[in-house]
C-alpha cells in the first residue's frame, strides 16, 4: 500500500467509523447470528491474493457487522464498561503507525518515559499518596489486561514470601492466597499459572454487600498458619464484576501489614470512580 493509498483508504476507514458511531444506537445490541454463521460466510482456504479495499469494507458490512455485539451502543449494559472514544481511536491509530516496542528504555525512550509520567499523573488524579510515584518507591507499569496484572502481583507475592527462592530453585511449598467468591476468576487462573495450585486459594466469607469480611480473613490466615501453610497473597476488590462489591481495603490492609502478606487491590471494575473526589473513599487504605 502506497502512502497515497494509505491516505485514501485511511480517510474512508475514519468515515466508516464515524458513521458507525452515529448509527450504533439504532442497531440491535445483540448480534443477529447463530453459532457458525460467520465461519460459513468465510472462504474455506486462506486467500492467495489481496482484495480491493472496497471489497474488504463491503465484507465488513456484510459479514462482520451482523456478528458484532455492539459494546459501544448506549443501550449496552452487560458485563463491564469497555467504551472507546474518538480521541482513543485516533491514539490507537498513531500508536499502530509508529509501531514501536517499549520493552526497554533504549528500544523507545519516548514510550518508556511517557508511560512512567502518565502513571504518575494517575497518582495525582486519584489523590493517592506520593509513595505510589516513580520518583518515590512506587511507579506504574501498564499491563495488557487486569488478568495479567493479577498474575504479575501474585508472582511478586510468591517471590517475596519465599525470599526469592522459587525463581531460583522452583517449588511453591504450602503457600496460600485469599480472595472471595466474588473476586475475578483471574486470581484462580493466576494460582494455577504460578504453580501455587487453586486448592491453596481460600475463599473468604463475605457480608451482606458481598464484600470481604476482615474478621473472616484474619481467622482463615490464623488457621492456615497453625496448619503449617505460608499465607502469601490477598486480593481485595474495588468493584467486583458480578456484584460491584467493594472490599474494605483499609481493614484488609491492616491485617496484611500485621501478617506481612502481599495485598493486591483489583480496581479494574470501579477504581476509576475515584477520579471524582466524592468517590475517593473506595480506595481508602490503599497505602
Amino acid at each position: 500500500m502506497s502512502p497515497d493509498d494509505f491516505r485514501t483508504f485511511g480517510h474512508a476507514m475514519v468515515d466508516w467509523i464515524a458513521d458507525y458511531q452515529e448509527r450504533v444506537e439504532s442497531l440491535p445490541v445483540m448480534s443477529q447470528v447463530q453459532p457458525g454463521d460467520i465461519r460459513a460466510m468465510l472462504p474455506a482456504a486462506p486467500p492467495e491474493t489481496g482484495e480491493p479495499f472496497a471489497d474488504i469494507m463491503a465484507d465488513v458490512d456484510r459479514v462482520i457487522l451482523p456478528g458484532v455485539t455492539h459494546w459501544q451502543s448506549p443501550n449496552f449494559f452487560a458485563y463491564f464498561p469497555a467504551n472507546t472514544s474518538g480521541p482513543a481511536i485516533l491514539g490507537e491509530l498513531l500508536s499502530a503507525g509508529l509501531g514501536v516496542q517499549g520493552m526497554l528504555w533504549v528500544t523507545s525512550p519516548a514510550c518508556t518515559e511517557l508511560e512512567t509520567h502518565m502513571m504518575d499523573w494517575l497518582v495525582d488524579m486519584l489523590d493517592l499518596p506520593g509513595i505510589f510515584k516513580s520518583t518515590s518507591t512506587g511507579g506504574g507499569v501498564i499491563q495488557d489486561s487486569a488478568s495479567s496484572a493479577t498474575l504479575c502481583a501474585l508472582l511478586a507475592a510468591r517471590e517475596r514470601a519465599s525470599s526469592f527462592a522459587i525463581n531460583r530453585s522452583g517449588g511453591t511449598g504450602r503457600m496460600t492466597a485469599y480472595a472471595t467468591a466474588q473476586t475475578h476468576s483471574s486470581v484462580e487462573k493466576a494460582m494455577m499459572v504460578a504453580g501455587m495450585g487453586r486448592e491453596h486459594l481460600r475463599l473468604v466469607d463475605v457480608d451482606a454487600t458481598f464484600a470481604m469480611r476482615p474478621d473472616a480473613l484474619a481467622a482463615q490466615i490464623a488457621q492456615d498458619r497453625a496448619a503449617g501453610f505460608t499465607p502469601a497473597f490477598v486480593c481485595a476488590s474495588v468493584g467486583t464484576t458480578s456484584s460491584n462489591a467493594i472490599d474494605p481495603v483499609r481493614a484488609i490492609g491492616e491485617i496484611c501489614r500485621r501478617e506481612q502478606i502481599w495485598l493486591h487491590v483489583d480496581a479494574a471494575m470501579s477504581g476509576t470512580a475515584a477520579l471524582c473526589p466524592e468517590f475517593r473513599w473506595i480506595h481508602d487504605g490503599l497505602e
